[in-house]
């Protein structure tokens, strides 16, 4: 169930809420029985990785990628990002 979030009018009071989609909207507040707002957040959906990107699939010039892959390019494999640890000194 989705968590909404409200906050009074009158007094400011804000507060979050579980509610289901069929629950209907709350309108007074618990605080002070003033009117209620519902404040809209950004949606908490995060794509991450290749593939999400208009240009993951484009080419330098901006044309498509043909469907099928090519031959792997011959590039020098990628180092590790953090370096090994170091042996510990006695």
């Amino acid at each position: 169930m989705p968590t909404y979030a409200y906050a009074c009018k009158d007094c400011g009071h804000a507060f979050d809420i579980v509610q289901s989609f069929s629950d209907s909207t709350l309108t007074s507040c618990p605080e002070c029985e003033g009117t209620l707002r519902k404040k809209f957040n950004s949606v908490g959906v995060v794509f991450k990785g290749s593939g999400f990107y208009r240009t993951d699939s484009r080419d330098a010039k901006g044309n498509t990628v043909s469907a099928a892959p090519s031959a792997p390019a011959s590039t020098p494999a990628a180092a590790p990002a953090t370096p090994a640890p170091a042996a510990a000194a006695s």
